[in-house]
């Protein structure tokens, strides 16, 4: 082997070290948000587990990082004077419910994640409603990356609501975390 080969040979063999280290560092990073996510939704199951909630099969099965509540179901934990919740609005900004509730934090999804601030503590259980529950399964999701993990979208949104209008009752239950 000439001296000239081998000089080449010895890069080759370095650009391939340097590409499979690039790539063994890439797979590291990968593998430590893998594991940041796991460790983030068990976190999740086990604090929903404690508090006694019913998980559905599809939210562990396929690691949801929210829960998707009837909104009937939302609608009693909402009635219910003993739970600390946050009420989040994330319709657009010119949309009026005909069933306003009145504790509701509006936050637009467009401004949600330069809004965050206006939210309490990541572990603070949330509901999210939108005009028809699309706008609140984007807004869960982004929560969710954001760190919060105690999410829960009121399916249908407004549209399917059960209560009269909330900011109307006089017994309002809702207790702001």
């Amino acid at each position: 082997m000439r001296p000239l080969d081998k000089k080449n040979s010895i890069f080759e063999k370095y650009n391939q070290l340097v590409k499979r280290l690039e790539y063994l560092e890439n797979r590291v990073k990968f593998l430590e948000q893998s594991a940041h996510k796991k460790k983030f939704l068990l976190k999740s199951f086990l604090c929903r587990m404690k508090n006694g909630e019913e998980l559905s099969n599809d939210f562990i099965v396929n690691e949801m990082s929210y829960l998707d509540l009837s909104p009937e179901k939302a609608y009693r934990i909402y009635q219910d004077p003993n739970r600390d919740f946050v009420f989040l609005d994330v319709s657009k900004q010119v949309f009026q419910p005909s069933l306003e509730i009145a504790e509701a934090k509006k936050i637009p999804l467009e401004d949600l994640e330069f809004s965050t601030h206006l939210l309490p503590g990541k572990k603070t259980f949330i509901f999210v409603i939108s005009e028809d529950g699309v706008r609140s399964i984007l807004a869960c999701k982004k929560l969710s990356k954001l760190g919060y993990y105690n999410l829960n979208n009121i399916s249908g949104g407004y549209r399917y609501w059960p209560g009269k209008n909330s900011s109307q009752q006089s017994e309002s239950t809702l207790k702001l975390a």
